[in-house]
């Protein structure tokens, strides 16, 4: 019954990760800020950190599916 909800979190959380580690590396790339009105470097710290929770977090749901 909880493996519905489970591989949805998932599926969720792991796009939601991946979307924002790309969104990050691009950034970064083409060298504009990551956020506005912040530091660059704790910006793209802090994107990648929750980038990466949200990866791992997702990968965990879907592992206990």
């Amino acid at each position: 019954m909880e493996s519905g909800p489970a591989a949805f979190a998932g599926t969720a959380f792991a796009l939601f990760g991946v979307a924002l580690l790309l969104w990050t590396a691009v950034r970064l790339r083409q060298r504009q800020p990551v956020l506005d009105g912040s530091h660059p470097t704790v910006a793209a710290v802090l994107s990648s950190v929750l980038g990466t929770a949200a990866l791992v977090g997702g990968i965990w749901c879907l592992g206990s599916v």
